[in-house]
């Protein structure tokens, strides 16, 4: 699972109570998407890991991969309960499953931004030079965030180097690789305004920091994160039930609150 204040809230309202429930203990490892996904393909062949929370687009990578197992409705009961659009299946094969939405924003100092930015391209103003903070390739928003760019500023996906081009004269002062760093970058003053996610900026807000989230007029890039059963996983049993914990609504409703979740379950 990811860490900061997604794995506390992870831990609070699902590990937590599935061990009070079932006497079954939960061993977090903690770690961005990607580095999640470097180490199911690692132990393809002897995976020491049982269930996996990623984000969309890295979700896909790893059914690619090949090392996720099929979510079935008969040991995983609670997916009946689940949005249409938040079971991911592929050849028949249901490879993972929403626990809420989120998305990636324009987050802004609001002692240090005197004019509230209502587009993408504000960032380009030289005003922000070396105090803007964006999501790297090694983020799981980081390349779909310049498929995104390129839709902001009309530039076809066929050729980005327009889009290049323009990033190239940014003068970025952090391309964070987590979440945390991004945040870790707002409340040190380093960056003053970028891209951040809901989770992380409301997170800031509810601290007490002067930050504030808006979605621009070209919108914002949503996203998900998503459970995996593990190809392998040698607690199989124990995996389904977690993952069905995980889809219940006290779950549901519980993570909604600390990190801003669309909840993925139907009657939330």
């Amino acid at each position: 699972m990811y860490g900061g204040n997604w794995g506390e809230a992870f831990l609070r309202c699902v590990a937590d109570p599935f061990t009070q429930e079932t006497g079954i203990a939960v061993a977090a490892e903690f770690g961005t998407s990607t580095v999640t996904l470097a180490k199911l393909q690692q132990q393809k062949s002897k995976p020491t890991i049982d269930v996996a929370w990623m984000d969309g687009g890295i979700s896909e990578l790893a059914y690619a991969a090949n090392v996720l197992d099929n979510l079935e409705p008969t040991t995983i009961p609670n997916l009946k309960n689940v949005l249409d659009k938040a079971i991911y299946t592929r050849d028949a094969h249901t490879f993972a499953v929403s626990t809420g939405f989120y998305s990636l924003g324009l987050i802004y100092n609001t002692n240090l931004v005197k004019q509230v930015p209502n587009s993408w391209k504000d960032l380009w103003q030289a005003e922000f030079a070396r105090t803007i903070a964006l999501p790297s390739p090694a983020n799981s928003s980081g390349v779909p965030f310049l498929f995104f760019l390129s839709e902001v500023w009309a530039i076809p996906t066929s050729d980005l180097t327009p889009l290049y081009n323009k990033l190239r004269i940014l003068d970025v002062a952090l391309f964070f690789d987590s979440s945390g760093a991004a945040s870790n970058a707002f409340q040190s003053g380093e960056a003053i305004i970028g891209a951040h996610f809901s989770v992380g900026a409301w997170d800031l807000i509810d601290k007490g920091f002067p930050i504030n989230f808006i979605i621009p007029k070209e919108g914002v890039w949503a996203t998900d994160t998503r459970l995996h059963l593990i190809k392998g996983a040698p607690n199989h049993q124990a995996a389904t039930q977690f993952i069905n914990k995980a889809l219940s609504q006290d779950a549901a409703i519980c993570l909604a609150t600390p990190i801003v979740f669309r909840p993925c379950i139907k009657k939330c």
